[in-house]
């Protein structure tokens, strides 16, 4: 006989307090909840993105590229922006570069600094990815706007206590 289903995370938040953990046991459910939440929509993310031939990562990347006036930026300056390590910005790159999403080149007045450009291609499966993920992912979160929004403050209160720079949206 299957026994019932069992949410792990309320299983976790009673063994914390039937250890005596009952002052962190509210914190350590919110945090592993966080990470579960975040687990479940980077999975739905990538199924999502499969098709167009990017991850996450590569679509961020050229998606910030696309939103750039000159459709170029600094690889340093993406890592920044992105907040990723430069080694993993350099990786995503190689990758976009090998399908033709993107081009490396070189400034004229600094030839140290690579910039990596958005190639038409690349412009073109940005825009159809993030309409597919406005319409499959964005559109239908598993909350309703308000709670979006509540959601977004809370995270805002989370991230800003951890370090980030937060600020209100309009």
């Amino acid at each position: 006989m299957d026994s019932p289903e069992v949410d792990p995370i309320a299983q976790a938040h009673r063994q914390w307090q039937a250890r005596g953990w009952s002052d962190q046991a509210d914190a350590m459910a919110m945090v592993t909840s966080l990470v579960r939440a975040q687990q479940l929509l980077h999975e739905r993310i990538e199924e999502v993105l499969k098709p167009h031939g990017l991850t996450f990562a590569r679509f961020e990347l050229l998606r910030l590229l696309g939103f750039a006036r000159s459709g170029s930026m600094p690889m340093a300056r993406m890592g920044t922006l992105l907040q990723v390590h430069p080694t993993s910005i350099t990786s995503a790159v190689d990758r976009l570069v090998a399908q033709g999403y993107v081009e490396r080149l070189r400034r004229e007045e600094d030839r140290r600094v690579v910039l990596a450009a958005i190639t038409d291609l690349g412009r073109e499966v940005v825009e159809d990815a993030t309409e597919t993920l406005n319409h499959e992912v964005f559109a239908t979160p598993g909350l309703n706007a308000s709670d979006q929004r509540s959601m977004i403050r809370l995270l805002g209160k989370l991230r800003s206590h951890h370090g980030d720079v937060v600020q209100r949206l309009r």
